[in-house]
């Protein structure tokens, strides 16, 4: 996958930008709030159709602006998204409106490294869980269905517990549950997959990333390992009506995350849980463009780079560059406020690459 131009017009601080990219390697560099990680962003939204660090749209469009645009130029298609305040976003393939946004997901494979996923590491349950959401809907379509039928019921159930004047229909209560087990068991089972075919990918770039000085792993927990999901959810009902919400199901799974066969939360450097989690979405990389239709640059993912060098030894980045700057990638985007740090990537190859800086929301190339 390669995007050769993208537009971006009142998306967070950037008023107006129009920018042509290399197919190898384009770098943003300037200070800490220029506006830096919003190109990238508005490269992420175009892919998963919102935003990686805002969770209202609507809080992307610029202050005192009333909407946003952003057009993406790839080589098969074009993918426009505009949003007005107080209407809903819309998004277009080719001028041709998507009827559902989840069709959309996976048309674009997409990985992005950036400090808050360190949140994968020192965050809830759910920030995981949204790493193994993320990557499997890239990779079936039909996972963010199930996903979307399981939270529907969950919600439903929920719902029905926290009534305080009516006891829950049990006929009722039986369905939601019946439908929270058969979706729930379709997306563990999708989750358990992608782990078991992550962790050997992950080991081996962890690996080559720390120079083999620590051991990692990863750990599927879920409750459908307890038994039939629905038995599970079904067994705690009266606890559940007692604290008011669902105690059971794939909305309490995580991914164990362990450095030499301890959490890496209690036992890891700040360095360590940098490369852990560079090493983790190179893997997802790896995954996705295995999964893709042709092992040709054309198809393979996007790779956003978000400032991924700070609170790393000499020896973790020098592998890292070697890593990114590698045959084995397609076109990446990468941000940093040390140029020093770009520059050794780009001395690793003979490859096109572009350089832009960028100041208070204006990107300028570099000639």
């Amino acid at each position: 996958m390669v995007l050769e131009q993208l537009s971006i017009v009142n998306y967070k601080n950037i008023a107006d930008a129009s920018l042509s990219f290399s197919s190898k390697i384009n770098c943003f560099i300037g200070n800490n709030g220029a506006g830096k990680t919003n190109v990238l962003d508005a490269i992420y939204f175009l892919s998963f159709c919102h935003s990686a660090s805002t969770a209202q749209d609507s809080l992307a469009i610029r202050h005192d602006e009333d909407y946003f645009v952003l057009e993406g130029r790839y080589e098969e298609f074009a993918i426009f998204c505009g949003m007005k305040r107080g209407q809903k976003k819309h998004f277009k393939r080719d001028k041709k409106e998507y009827k559902r946004l989840s069709e959309h997901i996976g048309l674009i494979p997409i990985v992005m490294v950036s400090p808050a996923d360190n949140l994968l590491i020192e965050g809830g349950s759910e920030e995981r869980r949204r790493l193994m959401d993320q990557v499997v809907a890239q990779l079936d379509r039909t996972y963010i269905d199930a996903l979307n039928r399981y939270n529907k019921a969950l919600q439903q159930r929920n719902a029905l517990l926290r009534d305080e004047e009516h006891d829950p229909d049990p006929q009722l209560m039986d369905l939601l549950e019946e439908e929270m087990g058969r979706q729930g068991e379709r997306v563990s089972a999708s989750r358990s997959r992608f782990v078991e075919q992550l962790i050997p990918l992950f080991q081996q770039l962890y690996a080559t990333v720390s120079e083999g000085k620590e051991r990692v792993s990863l750990r599927y927990e879920s409750h459908c390992q307890r038994g039939p999901l629905t038995d599970v959810i079904r067994r705690d009902r009266a606890k559940d009506r007692a604290v008011g919400y669902s105690l059971h199901g794939i909305h309490r799974d995580d991914l164990e995350i362990l450095l030499d066969g301890h959490p890496m939360r209690r036992e890891g450097s700040q360095g360590q849980l940098k490369t852990f989690v560079i090493a983790l979405k190179l893997a997802q990389y790896e995954l996705l463009a295995a999964a893709q239709p042709a092992p040709s640059a054309r198809h393979l993912p996007l790779l956003l780079l978000d400032d991924i060098f700070d609170k790393l030894d000499a020896s973790r980045v020098e592998q890292i560059v070697r890593l990114v700057a590698s045959q084995q990638f397609g076109q990446i985007f990468i941000t940093d406020t040390n140029r020093d740090h770009l520059d050794r990537i780009l001395s690793h190859g003979d490859f096109d690459y572009r350089l832009f800086t960028v100041s208070d929301g204006q990107i300028a190339r570099n000639k």
